[in-house]
């Protein structure tokens, strides 16, 4: 008769900090701020989508060409805050930047 072994259960959390190491460290932030922008590029199809507007269509009402709302919905890593922001207001739709101070440390020189 076999013997089962069982399976240790981890959360997404303990795999990431296994692999990519604990948050603060560059690896597991690049691993970060890629997802969150890979987000964001989601997001913005999506809710083109749902408003029946291509990307002509946007970038039209953004100020741009379709390529590069092409390119922002597959990578927003060069884009401006400021681009991001029209395109969610053509679209008519708030979005909300947090800012989080890593290091409270500050000197004038």
């Amino acid at each position: 008769m076999e013997k089962k072994e069982k399976m240790k259960m981890m959360t997404l959390d303990q795999l990431k900090d296994q692999h990519l190491g604990k948050v603060g460290t560059p690896d597991r932030d690049a691993y970060e701020f890629e997802l969150k922008v890979d987000i964001l590029g989601e997001t913005i199809k999506s809710v083109r989508k749902e408003r029946h507007l291509t990307q002509e269509q946007l970038g039209e009402l953004v100020g741009v060409n379709k390529s590069q709302i092409s390119k922002l919905e597959r990578n927003t890593k060069n884009v401006t805050i400021e681009t991001i922001l029209k395109v969610f207001r053509a679209l008519k739709t708030n979005i909300k930047f947090t800012i989080e101070k890593m290091d409270e440390q500050y000197g004038i020189a």
